[in-house]
């Protein structure tokens, strides 16, 4: 038997597992898709879009709509640069493991103490609820994800690249922008992915802080405290879950096209910086006599 070749029962038994937790986790997401298309009447008998129609005539959910999408563009363009500085922190440093724990601490303390305590804490300092502070509290809960994104994509970087580019003359700031940061342009792009991600299905914390704005899921959740399920909230919750997995798709594809364009970059040649400006002659030293 060769070694490292595991035996046909025990690899049937890990597809098994694997089988079985991939429906524990995507099972339940059948039955609110199903609902959505069942007729309003039972004289009706047949699937129909009605819901999905229907979903669109409240005012209170459209608002809801254009205030999610507020956030999530607000997440994605603010978290991954935080994520980036966090990351460049972490491996720059000389306490790198202290400073990646203290990013990934709010993971740990439970979402309705950590939402709690922000509130308090705008409240103290005399913020009032609104989109500002609802953006804040996403932030804060997409940026430890967002760093592990980026570190990961920073692991794969060799710092040759940029010993290379300072020995071409190029300054720190223009070896990261021309050097570094197209290498890792698929971890920036990934947690942009992943916060907007985290931003739309984001309930708790942002519900102790929205006053009077109310995001996708903050309507789902109240809604369904004071009339409970209904056709048209399941139209929602399918709508929301295709878009959680088109972001997940979008998500993978560029990451694996990045890690392609970056394996090809590293088999080449190092990259080189742009070429620094030619600086103009002194006038006054004056020129040399024949």
């Amino acid at each position: 038997m060769q070694t490292g070749q595991l035996n046909p029962v025990p690899r049937v038994l890990i597809w098994l597992y694997i089988s079985l937790v991939l429906v524990f986790l995507y099972v339940p997401m059948i039955p609110p898709i199903i609902f959505s298309f069942a007729p309003g009447e039972v004289t009706e008998g047949r699937a129909t879009l009605r819901w999905y129609a229907e979903m669109w005539n409240s005012p209170e959910l459209n608002a809801a709509i254009g205030t999610t999408l507020e956030l999530g563009i607000i997440v994605a363009v603010v978290t991954p640069i935080l994520a980036l500085l966090a990351a460049m922190a972490i491996r720059e440093l000389k306490i790198p493991r202290l400073v990646l724990m203290l990013m990934l601490l709010p993971l740990f303390i439970p979402g309705i103490s950590m939402g709690l305590a922000t509130a308090l804490f705008f409240r103290l300092l005399g913020l009032p609820s609104s989109l500002f502070t609802i953006a804040i509290v996403q932030i804060l809960w997409a940026l430890p994800f967002a760093t592990l994104v980026v570190l990961t994509a920073m692991s794969t970087f060799d710092p040759v690249y940029l010993e290379a580019a300072y020995m071409s003359g190029a300054n720190r700031l223009r070896s990261f922008l021309d050097v570094e940061l197209p290498l890792i342009r698929s971890g920036v792009s990934g947690a942009a992915t992943f916060s907007l991600i985290l931003s739309f299905n984001e309930t708790i914390r942002t519900s102790l802080v929205q006053g009077p704005e109310n995001t996708v899921q903050t309507y789902i959740w109240s809604t369904y405290k004071q009339i409970g399920l209904s056709p048209t909230l399941y139209a929602l919750m399918s709508l929301l879950i295709l878009l959680s997995m088109v972001l997940v798709v979008i998500y993978l594809l560029a990451g694996v096209r990045g890690g392609r364009s970056a394996n090809a970059r590293a088999t080449e040649s190092p990259p080189q910086p742009r070429p620094l400006p030619a600086s103009s002659p002194d006038s006054r030293i004056p020129p040399e006599k024949a």
